[in-house]
């Protein structure tokens, strides 16, 4: 079998969710199969400029074959398309220009996979909110799995992507909260679909003390790992943070990513920028706790490895997907409010035993549902699975309205769809979870 991964940049030095997400599933496959990647030569997400050759590469013993993108975003253009499809009364016809705005833009990459798709027997898509993965999938559909990573974002419910939810032949979802949203947005029910995340590549062996010795921190740590940036929940953070800071003047903030937001200046945090691997895990290894402050999350590869270390999670409950990783794990607490951030945060770091147990609780959730073993035989299942079946069954891209219908403006704004899909985490049954592990 010939699997196509098929993401919007690709490297060993970028780190981005998504982007990370699909190197980690390629090079883990690749030991069950023969793997390609097929990507762009972009190496940055707001620009798209083409900064890496074009033709194959070596990426960690895996072939990638990189395409150039056509043209470069342009922050006004896509900021003005993504108003008139988010926040007003639009056609197809603007849905579609505001893909081509948004980027990347790489006929070449889609070219390719309608010259070549023969010779894979599926394509793996990473994000389906961009334009390799949209038209990709409607040159691929009989051959083509999609990992959506969507979140509640106001691009879910454009009607281009519902008929991508309908049209693959199975999705590999990252939560239980996601899939309920790709349900119901596209009622796509009859799709096969298995929940299935990722795993963690953290080291066996962390050495808290060391981060100890090397920071020179002392006493209570929570710690923040990821990019730093108001998307991310991080402005509500400092807040919140620095209003508890009044009542425990040895609790130190630590930070760990690249600052797009001004961080402030305070005795209390501690911004450590760029590290390695080892020195993030030790980091991890000695804090008290993690604090995800994200409103939107798809799946949190952080929270993974804080629960694989045994640290317990304090989360942003209006987060769903964060919320019931919380409650179906039972190793962590999660917040609405101020109030609820410092209740909840005292309440961990003042109880020893409460802090052990859900760090405990962490480190078995992951041990069942997110190990490399388990990840890897919930692909190659589908993957035969999809083998087996019918390639009559499922797999046909849904025609696009004519020229007329297609510029008419009856869709609703974007954002208004969502706003109306179900909020709070999934409800999920014991047996549900179980035949997934």
């Amino acid at each position: 079998m010939k699997l196509a991964v098929v993401v919007q940049r690709y490297g060993a030095d970028l780190n981005g969710g998504a982007e990370l997400h699909a190197r980690y599933i390629a090079e883990h496959l690749a030991r069950h199969t023969q793997v390609e990647v097929l990507t762009t030569c972009a190496r940055d997400y707001i620009t798209w400029r083409n900064e890496l050759n074009p033709g194959l590469d070596i990426v960690n013993d895996i072939p990638v074959r990189r395409f150039p993108v056509s043209r470069e975003r342009d922050v006004d253009d896509f900021g003005q398309r993504s108003t008139q499809v988010f926040e007003q009364r639009h056609s197809v016809a603007a849905e579609l220009a505001w893909l081509r705005s948004e980027g990347p833009t790489s006929p070449a990459l889609v070219n390719h996979l309608r010259r070549h798709r023969a010779d894979y027997d599926y394509c793996i898509f990473f994000s389906f909110r961009y334009y390799h993965a949209y038209h990709g999938l409607r040159v691929t559909a009989g051959r083509s799995l999609l990992v959506p990573t969507a979140e509640r974002d106001p691009a879910l419910g454009l009607r281009i992507f519902a008929g991508s939810f309908r049209s693959v032949r199975a999705l590999m979802y990252n939560s239980y909260e996601e899939r309920a949203l790709i349900n119901a947005v596209s009622q796509n029910h009859s799709v096969p679909g298995v929940v299935v995340g990722i795993g963690s590549e953290g080291p066996t062996d962390p050495q808290p003390n060391r981060f100890r010795q090397v920071t020179g921190i002392a006493g209570p740590v929570i710690i923040y790992v990821g990019r730093i940036d108001e998307n991310k929940g991080c402005r509500e953070l400092f807040e919140y943070f620095r209003r508890y800071a009044w009542i425990a003047p040895t609790l130190t903030l630590v930070l760990i990513g690249k600052p797009v937001m001004p961080i402030p200046e305070h005795p209390q945090i501690r911004h450590l920028g760029f590290v390695s691997d080892q020195e993030k895990f030790d980091a991890m290894a000695a804090a008290d706790l993690l604090v995800i402050p994200s409103y939107y999350e798809s799946l949190s590869m952080v929270t993974l490895e804080a629960w694989a270390l045994g640290r317990p999670v304090l989360a942003n409950g209006q987060c769903d997907v964060l919320a019931g990783q919380c409650a179906r794990s039972n190793a962590g607490l999660y917040y609405d409010s101020y109030e609820e951030f410092a209740e909840t945060l005292h309440t961990i770091l003042s109880q020893s035993a409460l802090r052990r147990a859900l760090g405990a609780n962490g480190r078995t959730y992951f041990n069942t549902h997110y190990t490399w073993p388990v990840i890897e035989r919930k692909y190659l299942t589908m993957l035969d699975r999809l083998e087996r079946a019918d390639q009559r069954n499922g797999g046909r891209a849904e025609p696009l309205p004519g020229w007329l219908g297609r510029r008419r403006r009856d869709l609703p704004p974007g954002r208004e769809l969502v706003d109306q899909l179900p909020t709070g985490p999934a409800s999920v049954t014991r047996t549900e979870e179980a035949g997934e592990s």
